[in-house]
């Protein structure tokens, strides 16, 4: 298995590609890597260096490896944080030389913009998600904020969030499997001490319920849209990939948690990304 990733990196911590690339190798794909940023770590974690990629700069790489063949046998794309709105530009090209040499590629769009109420991408970096990713995208990973931008509704209850998760279905790629995936879910319903997540796909909706951790980990949802991805691509089956990523990362979790860790310890606990040590339960609403 070969996927194109293209999001953040940093040189200490994990999210972006540095929350990706390893558990995708550990699994066994081969991943080739264009960074849309580089910094020394998380900017949420306070002072940093670095600097977001110019789209010309993407735009190349990505024609390089075109130029190279070294897209021909993709057999998906992965897509996270852009740094700026020009870069959409660059992720379809790249999207489009991949169907070209493999239309059965899959494109899954992990649409970073913000969480807990807040918008934290450039400008124009919504309205590219919104209004050109979606039609093009096979799989999308919003958590509840960006469910809530994307698809102009509220996601407070579960009726709320499975109505958004079908308006959004609605809007991707028409040949695609149309398969969302909101990674991080707490419904009106949702218990207090737990964490949900919905998956909607051509098989109707499902709920996978996890324990609520008193600590929240960056690069959380750059780890589990990788996984989600690479079990979609090994199976063809959304309902077992998902139970499969978010198992794996549920273990994750606790064991970053447990260990009193700043960063998750993707190396630490990568054996949660082939046996996890923990099974979500699947709710039923």
């Amino acid at each position: 298995m070969k996927i194109l990733s293209i999001q953040s990196w940093v040189a200490s911590g994990h999210v972006g590609n540095a929350a990706a690339l390893f558990p995708l190798q550990r699994l066994g794909a081969e991943v080739l890597a264009i960074h849309t940023v580089q910094f020394s770590n998380h900017p949420g974690h306070g002072a940093f260096t670095g600097r977001a990629l110019p789209a010309a700069e993407i735009a190349a790489l990505v024609q390089g490896l075109a130029g190279h063949g070294a897209l021909a046998d993709c057999d998906g794309v992965l897509t996270g944080y852009l740094g700026e709105a020009a870069l959409g530009d660059a992720v379809l090209d790249a999207v489009a030389h991949v169907r070209a040499a493999n239309p059965a590629a899959l494109w899954c769009c992990d649409p970073v913009m913000g969480d807990d109420g807040r918008v934290y991408v450039r400008a124009g970096i919504p309205e590219f998600f919104a209004q050109r990713a979606l039609a093009q995208a096979d799989i999308v990973t919003p958590n509840q904020f960006e469910l809530g931008l994307l698809s102009g509704l509220p996601t407070i209850t579960f009726e709320d969030v499975r109505r958004a998760a079908a308006a959004l279905r609605g809007r991707l790629r028409a040949a695609g499997p149309r398969i969302v995936l909101v990674t991080s879910l707490h419904a009106a319903e949702t218990p207090g001490d737990r964490l949900d997540m919905l998956l909607c796909s051509d098989a109707g909706a499902l709920c996978l319920r996890s324990p609520l951790l008193p600590a929240k980990f960056s690069g959380a949802g750059d780890t589990l849209a990788a996984l989600f991805l690479f079990h979609v691509l090994r199976s063809a089956d959304p309902a077992a990939a998902a139970v499969r990523a978010a198992s794996s990362m549920a273990g994750l979790l606790r064991r970053t948690f447990e260990a009193g860790a700043a960063e998750l310890l993707t190396v630490v606990a990568q054996d949660e990304f082939v046996q996890a040590s923990v099974e979500v339960e699947r709710v039923l609403w």
